[in-house]
């Protein structure tokens, strides 16, 4: 029921994704009377889903409190995330209000153990192929510790969709130099430096730029500064986008060059498509759960469920789960008398 087009676009894309992965199959929370005239135009979807009514959605417009207080255990949102809890879904997809959808997870599916906070992790187009930013929302300010557990779970991402043992890791400053950017930031490369971890390979601080020319495979920051990157970049791609379909249709020669070099132009329009890495992973829950942009078409809301796929197909919970065990078995201060 999220997102700006509600079930018109949810629904079209759940039948994208079957298309794409037919062994799925989809358990849809919403509101019948909307729904129902969609669901008729799939009938493969239609087969291979189980359709629950709920009595009401969560509107975009809704402060997660008043969200959480109104749509607990009723609203399509919380039911769609409590499948996840109850182990009748793998992952839960959301075009919703994302600060509403953050509060009924951590509810609902609560933190990991030895997580302060989770982040939300997004994919991004690189000159490379693609990384994980994270987070780019979730968390606005972290401390030291936080940013060492971002890394973590955005190594056991990375490990999940992009099958490599040991992803590098880079945490975002100012500068590439040591003495430079907060004490935060300078205190969280010292402890993944020193934690020396078989699971990631942490190649330093990285700059701005450097995620777009996909220097690491995860970039670590803060919720505040992953969100104005994040949105700073989708503004960048469109405003290219628009002043080169301005510039290619300014003149009659430029028309024929447009003509000429097409397949290059439809290349680049592919690879700064936002839909195609559409799809933001909750981090740090008992459970999966996926943030689809609210504005997004069809094909963008399947490419969230393909990112769903691959995170259930990989055992990314369990991954996540195991690394911090690890970690914090490792680095967890003494109890009792000793430690006095």
């Amino acid at each position: 029921m999220g997102g700006d087009f509600g079930p018109e676009v949810v629904i079209a894309g759940a039948a994208k994704a079957l298309e794409r992965h037919p062994d799925v199959t989809f358990v849809l929370f919403g509101l019948k009377e909307d729904c129902e005239p969609h669901l008729q135009k799939y009938p493969k979807l239609r087969e291979r889903s189980v359709f629950h009514e709920c009595e009401l959605a969560v509107g975009m417009d809704e402060k997660p409190s008043q969200a959480l207080r109104r749509g607990r255990y009723v609203s399509t949102m919380w039911r769609a995330i409590e499948a996840v809890k109850r182990d009748e879904a793998d992952v839960a997809v959301s075009a919703g209000n994302t600060g509403a959808l953050m509060a009924m997870a951590k509810f609902c599916l609560r933190t990991m153990a030895h997580v302060e906070r989770p982040a939300i992790a997004g994919i991004w187009p690189t000159l490379k192929g693609e990384s994980i930013v994270l987070d780019i929302g979730a968390t606005i300010g972290a401390d030291a510790q936080q940013l060492m557990d971002f890394a973590l779970m955005g190594g056991a991402m990375a490990r999940a969709l992009f099958e490599t043992d040991r992803p590098t890791v880079g945490l975002l400053n100012v500068g590439v130099e040591e003495v430079k950017g907060l004490e935060e930031v300078k205190e969280a490369g010292r402890l993944i430096r020193e934690a020396n971890l078989p699971t990631i390979a942490y190649h330093g601080f990285v700059e701005g730029d450097d995620i777009g020319k996909g220097t690491v495979d995860v970039v670590v920051t803060e919720g505040f500064t992953g969100n104005i990157a994040l949105k700073t970049a989708e503004g960048t791609a469109r405003q290219i986008s628009q002043l080169l379909r301005d510039a290619m249709s300014r003149t009659f020669l430029a028309k024929m060059g447009y003509l000429l070099a097409k397949g290059a132009f439809d290349l680049l329009r592919e690879k700064m498509d936002p839909r195609k890495v559409n799809g933001g992973v909750f981090l740090g829950l008992n459970g999966i759960v996926i943030k689809s942009h609210g504005s997004t078409d069809p094909e963008g809301f399947a490419a969230a469920i393909d990112v769903g796929y691959d995170m259930a197909r990989n055992r990314l919970t369990e991954k996540i789960a195991e690394d911090l065990r690890i970690y914090h078995a490792r680095h967890q201060p003494p109890a009792g008398p000793e430690a006095a």
